[in-house]
């Protein structure tokens, strides 16, 4: 069956969305980039919108919050995130930890990361008042569910996502929460978390009291409780090796959990290999360092490739159901087969 030419159009737009962000990463300045808001194949694309920094402050030892001003902002829910556009082309995805109910601002909130990618320390020393910046979303993968009760565990900057999810919660509400940090000075948004739950707490400063008691957190755990978690990669792993059913958000994507496989590179005439451990992107650029990326978490679409061959395990939260017949986004996603063949 032929398909309607208004999806046709809006397929064509987001390929153009895409390859125009691709240009600005290798260095082409193109800004504006093209408005989208319109769902294809049932899945929601976001326009992107730019607006202006309105207010930029410390709000923890090494974490910056900036609020965004616009008009008609697209609502959002509690655990929901935006992606930010930075001035070099880097896009980063921040938790939205304002108020839902405000469509003239959305908050954000970093951590400045030594040794990171990069895009943290952009928005710490790049990103002013008073500038306009680029942003898509609101997206929410890390949704509020109805539950009889919960539970929720964030590690530092983890908190951003789950506080609006405790301002949320009815009255009466069955819940409590573990924030550890490494010193109560680096934990943003302190105060307010425990005002919101005088009794329902739990504050853990490493440098005071060592690691959290994740087993006295999780002991006589009621039937049916929902459990969430934000935080660093090993916090996630010791939630989820006590509680088989976790709803995450991460701070980077997780491609390490899926098996090994081979891919060829056929106009380059190259065959790379991609440990279980690593993800395609990694691999391919250690060949070809001129592949272009940006997020590193299946957003942005930077990184899409054309697939000849081979059976493709997609992760990204960006492509249609019909690119995804001949695409995929080489740094989140993984393959299926034993070998994956890309147009590069």
């Amino acid at each position: 069956m032929a398909k309607p030419l208004t999806v046709v159009a809006v397929a064509g737009a987001a390929l153009l969305v895409r390859r125009a962000l691709r240009r600005r990463v290798q260095g082409s300045p193109l800004w504006p980039m093209p408005a989208l808001d319109e769902p294809v194949s049932g899945r929601p694309r976001s326009r992107a919108l730019r607006l202006l920094v309105a207010s930029r402050e410390t709000v923890a030892e090494g974490v910056v919050q900036l609020r965004l001003e616009g008009r008609g902002l697209p609502r959002w829910e509690p655990g929901a995130h935006l992606d930010l556009v930075l001035p070099s082309g880097l896009v980063r995805q921040y938790s939205l930890c304002g108020d839902p109910a405000d469509t003239s601002s959305y908050t954000v909130a970093t951590r400045l990361v030594e040794g990171g990618r990069g895009g943290s320390r952009e928005v710490h020393e790049q990103v002013q008042e008073g500038m306009e910046i680029e942003v898509r979303g609101p997206r929410n993968r890390f949704p509020l569910v109805d539950a009889p009760a919960h539970v929720f565990v964030a590690g530092g900057i983890g908190i951003t996502p789950i506080l609006p999810m405790l301002r949320a919660l009815p009255d009466g509400a069955e819940w409590r929460l573990l924030f550890g940090g490494r010193t109560r000075a680096s934990m943003p948004y302190l105060e307010e978390v425990r005002a919101l739950g005088a009794g329902r707490v739990s504050v853990v400063a490493e440098d005071e009291d060592g690691r959290p008691d994740l087993d006295a957190l999780f002991a006589d755990l009621p039937e049916k409780t929902a459990v969430y978690c934000c935080g660093p990669e090993g916090l996630l792993a010791a939630v989820a090796g006590r509680v088989p059913d976790v709803r995450f958000e991460r701070f980077t994507a997780g491609v390490a959990d899926g098996g090994a496989f081979e891919v060829e590179l056929r106009r380059s005439g190259r065959v790379v290999a991609v440990p279980a451990d690593s993800s395609v992107l990694a691999a391919v650029r250690a060949e070809l360092p001129d592949t272009a990326y940006s997020c590193e978490q299946g957003f942005c679409g930077t990184c899409q490739q054309r697939v000849l061959e081979g059976e493709v395990e997609h992760r990204d939260e960006l492509l249609t159901d019909a690119e995804r017949d001949d695409s995929m986004l080489i740094c989140v996603s993984r393959s299926r087969s034993d070998r994956l063949v890309l147009d590069m």
